[in-house]
């Protein structure tokens, strides 16, 4: 029987490409350089989320952000501008439309926990206060998801066994791959609808989270 719900943060449960984009376009106007655009500062970012994966995020997104101020020579003032962007990433920060309500259902029944790679930290994503256990890769020797060890930490958060838990998430290398591999029961939100990239399959596929109370709810039956 699932005892536990587990979910993944950004783009689960956390809005993070708005404020992404929010803070991006805060630093690009108050550094005021044309030779600095939005475009060059997600594109920089984006290529060192890849090269960089096995990273803390906050660490990403200061390297990323280094390389497009010295495109410019200005790479000395990244300390201002890394905490500028932090500053509006964060009070842009929110859940998704529905995902308050979602919670409160899955509440009345399972224990929730929130388990990521990145550094959307609940509270300061309006989501402080409504999980049981919260754990954050790279800290507290926790490493990134899809290891086996980040998974066998939510387990041991969740005090329970790999199938009373079934982990929530967006990506299927990382929350349906990575957890099925670690016993875990999984629920991929898929809202883009794409085929499945590999062999594993995740117990539930949904398009939306308003979907995700029945869907463990079938999983228990």
């Amino acid at each position: 029987m699932i005892t536990t719900v587990a979910f993944d943060a950004d783009d689960t449960l956390v809005d993070i490409r708005a404020a992404v984009t929010a803070g991006l376009s805060a630093v690009t106007a108050a550094v005021a350089d044309p030779a600095l655009t939005l475009e060059l500062f997600a594109a920089d970012a984006e290529e060192h989320w890849a090269l960089l994966a096995d990273r803390h995020a906050r660490d990403i997104r200061a390297a990323a952000m280094r390389h497009t101020l010295a495109r410019a020579g200005r790479e000395h003032e990244l300390d201002r501008w890394l905490e500028l962007f932090f500053e509006v990433r964060y009070a842009n920060s929110r859940p998704f439309d529905g995902v308050a309500a979602v919670l409160d259902k899955l509440s009345r029944d399972y224990r929730l926990g929130y388990a990521t790679n990145a550094n959307s930290l609940a509270d300061r994503c309006g989501l402080g206060g409504r999980f049981a256990f919260e754990l954050y890769a790279l800290e507290n020797g926790v490493p990134k998801k899809p290891a086996r060890g980040f998974f066998d930490a939510v387990l041991a958060a969740a005090s329970a066994q790999p199938h009373e838990v079934v982990y929530v998430g967006d990506s299927y290398d990382h929350d349906v791959a990575g957890a099925a591999g670690a016993g875990l029961r999984t629920v991929w939100l898929n809202r883009a609808g794409a085929p499945a990239p590999g062999a594993v399959r995740a117990d539930v596929v949904i398009a939306d989270l308003a979907e995700l109370p029945d869907a463990v709810a079938a999983l228990n039956n």
